[in-house]
């Protein structure tokens, strides 16, 4: 049986695109899978998948030097076939293991480079050197690696030219996760927003946009705010008592959130880093059968306009972002209508199931060469 183990210094070891949908859908395939993670939880056994724990480090910098190496320690110990590495920080793991003959693949989650010059925490004058650096370090290592597997067809194409074995698998839902029926008639006046909450994201304005609303509507807002400073100064605005808060969602919570709402927000600010990306919660909002508001990123623009299933507002706007709002509040059967145009894009185009074929096929691909070589290594020994 071929080992695979996957590797993650900075993701919760539930995260959905690693162990949802990646490691579970490996072990159903019957690959012997290893989950190593840092999250100071201890080991346990889940879905068929082996989850390792190398302990907890608070902060960036403890992340970064100590978690690292125990995870390079870690998954020298488990001795697999194969490593998939989820983690930038991880790439010069990725590159010990290639030195010991190990098969490597990187999983670009971002584009490092473009995320790097939308930090808000680092100074202007820095962001455009480390962007380059880092871009610089990342051809390097990369062109090593067995294979690169890309979140987006933008991140896809960036790393071909790196390593001709790159593939996109997309970071698209499981149709059956989510409830695409749900009685209309028992929605809610509620609109939700699902993910990380900061400013980038668009998380003031639809504070404000909630002043504004002119429908009895409300704002979930589910997750965990970024920075406490932020929060508090959110807080203080008049929009914020119209907002329900039930904090982060387990993936039962985000599923009965997307039930009864009308509609799901994505006004996400054009940072470079998102103007190519593929909002995982924008194409759940889809599988939930519920109308998109989305910032008019004119990717994101061209899927919502092919599929007619929800509209485009400034993100700067919250007059634009609450007039989206009371638009779907009122006319019910138009938000119904959208909702189902975009559960009908999911079964078609948009889902998990299709990008798992990819995975798979890419796996075996990698495999065949280790079968190869297992096959000389006992002739040889019989010899």
């Amino acid at each position: 049986m071929l080992s695979i183990a996957h590797l993650t210094s900075a993701h919760p070891r539930r995260d959905t695109r690693i162990f949802v949908k990646q490691c579970m859908t490996l072990a159903r395939q019957g690959y012997k899978v290893t989950l190593v993670v840092a999250d100071g939880l201890g080991d346990e056994r889940d879905s068929g998948v082996h989850i390792t724990d190398v302990g907890h480090h608070p902060g960036r910098m403890g992340r970064m030097l100590v978690s690292t190496r125990r995870v390079l320690q870690r998954a020298r110990l488990i001795d697999a076939d194969m490593y998939h590495l989820h983690d930038p920080e991880l790439i010069p793991v990725g590159l010990r293991l290639k030195r010991l003959g190990k098969i490597v693949i990187f999983d670009a989650h971002e584009d490092l480079p473009l995320q790097i010059l939308s930090k808000p925490y680092l100074a202007p004058s820095l962001r455009g050197l480390l962007a380059s650096t880092c871009a610089a370090y990342e051809r390097h290592a990369c062109r090593r690696f067995d294979a690169i597997v890309a979140a987006t067809p933008f991140i896809r194409d960036k790393f071909l030219r790196i390593n001709p074995n790159t593939v996109d698998v997309n970071n698209y839902p499981m149709p059956a996760e989510f409830d695409g029926d749900a009685p209309w008639d028992e929605k809610q006046q509620e609109v939700c927003y699902v993910g990380s909450l900061s400013a980038m994201r668009g998380i003031g304005e639809l504070v404000s946009a909630a002043q504004l609303l002119q429908s009895p509507a409300r704002i979930t807002l589910a997750g965990r705010f970024s920075e406490v400073a932020l929060e508090n100064a959110l807080s203080a605005l008049p929009g914020w008592q119209r907002l329900n808060r039930p904090g982060h969602l387990g993936r039962d919570g985000v599923r009965a959130l997307m039930a009864r709402a009308l509609a799901g927000l994505v006004t996400l600010y054009p940072e470079p880093n998102y103007l190519e990306a593929l909002p995982v919660k924008m194409f759940e909002y889809m599988a939930a059968g519920i109308p998109v508001i989305a910032s008019d990123i004119p990717l994101w623009h061209g899927i919502i306009q092919s599929n007619q299933c929800g509209v485009c507002v400034d993100p700067f706007d919250p007059a634009a972002i609450a007039a989206a709002i009371d638009y779907f509040v009122r006319h019910p059967h138009i938000a119904r209508r959208m909702g189902r145009n975009g559960r009908r894009a999911i079964l078609e185009k948009y889902n998990w199931p299709a990008e798992a074929e990819k995975l798979i096929r890419l796996y075996r691909e990698l495999q065949a060469p280790l079968g190869n070589r297992r096959i000389a290594d006992r002739h040889g020994a019989s010899g």
